[in-house]
C-alpha cells in the first residue's frame, strides 16, 4: 500500500485527534492511529473506547486498505518537518511502514488494523443541528462547574436537555452550578442526556470556526459532525439530579457590581484566606460591599471595600473564593447581579451584559458557614 500526503496537513489533522489518546490505555492498539484508505480518501481514527474521533483527508493513493500507526512516534516525526510531501509505503504482510521525505527515510512498525476497536454505529438515533460558536460558548460557560467525584459519575458531565422551545446545558459539582439556555434552538422531541468532559474538551479545542454542527444521539452514544471531522462518545449512564430544586426562586437581596472589580478584589483577599476552606466573607451595608478573609492559623487577614448598588437588607454571607473566581472568570459579562435570600441559601450570579438575545446564563454558588 502506498500514499502521498503533505506533512503539515497530516500533522494538523493528527494534532486534532491526539486529544483522544490516553496515557494509561489498557489495550496497546489504542496507542495507534487507524488509517483507512478508499478511493483517494484517507480516514484517520483515534479512540480510547469511550470517545472516538475521526477525520478525513484527501491523499494521493489508488490503494484501498488500512493500517494502525504508532501515534506518538508519527506526531513527533511530523513536527520536525517543514511543509513537504511525504510518501508512505506499507507492507501489508508484516505491517512495516517506510516514510520517505525530501532528504530522509524512516522505518517503523505498525500494527494489524483488525485489532483496532470498531467505530460505534449510530442506530435508532435522533438528529439536531446547532451553530458551532454557540455550542462552544455553552461549553465554555458550563464545563468548569462539572464535578470530579468518581462516586457520582452523572455529575462529572454536562447535562443537555433538548425541547421544542430551547436547549438547556447544566453542570454542577454540588457546590456550584451553571445553567445555560439557548432559546433559538428547536428540537422535535424532548430528550436529555449527559455528555462526558473529554469529548466536550475536544470539541471546544477543535471547533474554532463558525460551522453547522450536527448532533446525533441515541440511548448510549452521541455523535458530533462538522466539516470532515466526527466525534462519537459514550453517554454517561444515570439520572441527573433535580437541579431546579436547588435554585432559590425568591432572592430579594440584589447586589449589582463590576465583574472585574469584584473578581480582582476576591483574588487579592483570598490570598489571606484559610488554605483549606478558601472562605471569604461578604458584608453588605447600604452601597458598600466589604470583602474579608482570615487564616487564624497564621494570623493572616485581609479586607477590601467596594462601592456597589444594593437593594435589600444588610447581610453577611460566606463563599468559597475559588468557586467565585471560577464563575466570575467564565460569566462573560462586564457587570453582574449577585442575588441572595439568606446567609445559608445559595447565591445566584447573573450577567447583566455580554449576552446574546437568545441566551440565558445563571450561575449558583453554595454558601459556606461563617464563624461569627
Amino acid at each position: 500500500m502506498k500514499f502521498i500526503v503533505n506533512s503539515s496537513e497530516l500533522l494538523k489533522e493528527l494534532q486534532k485527534l491526539s486529544g483522544v489518546l490516553s496515557s494509561g490505555n489498557t489495550l496497546p492498539i489504542l496507542d495507534n492511529f487507524l488509517f483507512e484508505f478508499e478511493e483517494g480518501m484517507m480516514n484517520i481514527v483515534a479512540s480510547d473506547l469511550e470517545t472516538t474521533m475521526c477525520t478525513k483527508l484527501n491523499v494521493d493513493t489508488t490503494d484501498n486498505g488500512k493500517i494502525a500507526i504508532p501515534a506518538k512516534l508519527l506526531i513527533d516525526t511530523l513536527k520536525t518537518f517543514s511543509s513537504q510531501p511525504l510518501t508512505f509505503l506499507i507492507n501489508e504482510s508484516n505491517f512495516g511502514i517506510e516514510i520517505n521525505s525530501e532528504n530522509g527515510l524512516y522505518k517503523l512498525s505498525g500494527q494489524n488494523a483488525a485489532e483496532f476497536p470498531k467505530t460505534p454505529i449510530m442506530s435508532a438515533s435522533t438528529k439536531a443541528n446547532l451553530n458551532s460558536i454557540k455550542f462552544v460558548n455553552a461549553i465554555n460557560k458550563t464545563l468548569f462547574a462539572c464535578g470530579n467525584d468518581e462516586l457520582r459519575p452523572v455529575m462529572s458531565g454536562m447535562f443537555c436537555e433538548l425541547s421544542p422551545e430551547k436547549i438547556t446545558f447544566v453542570a454542577t459539582d454540588a457546590h456550584k452550578l451553571v445553567k445555560h439556555i439557548r432559546n433559538d434552538f428547536k428540537s422535535e422531541f424532548t430528550k436529555s442526556f449527559i455528555l462526558p468532559k473529554k469529548p466536550l474538551t475536544l470539541l471546544k479545542n477543535t471547533l474554532n470556526e463558525d460551522v453547522d454542527l450536527q448532533i446525533e444521539y441515541n440511548e448510549t452514544n452521541a455523535m458530533f459532525s462538522f466539516n470532515s471531522t466526527t466525534v462519537i462518545c459514550r453517554l454517561i449512564d444515570g439520572k441527573y439530579p433535580n437541579y431546579e430544586a436547588v435554585i432559590p426562586k425568591e432572592n430579594p437581596n440584589k447586589l449589582t457590581i463590576s465583574t472585574a472589580d469584584l473578581l480582582n478584589s476576591i483574588k487579592r483577599v483570598s490570598i489571606y484566606a484559610n488554605k483549606t476552606t478558601h472562605q471569604i466573607r461578604l458584608s453588605i451595608k447600604g452601597c458598600e460591599l466589604q470583602i474579608s478573609s482570615e487564616d487564624l492559623d497564621f494570623a493572616n487577614q485581609a479586607e477590601e471595600r467596594l462601592s456597589c448598588q444594593y437593594q435589600g437588607e444588610d447581610m453577611e454571607i460566606g463563599f468559597n473564593s475559588k468557586f467565585m473566581i471560577e464563575m466570575l472568570n467564565n460569566i462573560g459579562s462586564d457587570e453582574i447581579n449577585l442575588e441572595m435570600s439568606a446567609p445559608n441559601r445559595a447565591g445566584i450570579l447573573l450577567p447583566l451584559d455580554g449576552q446574546e438575545e437568545d441566551e440565558e446564563t445563571l450561575m449558583l454558588v453554595m454558601p459556606v458557614m461563617l464563624n461569627s
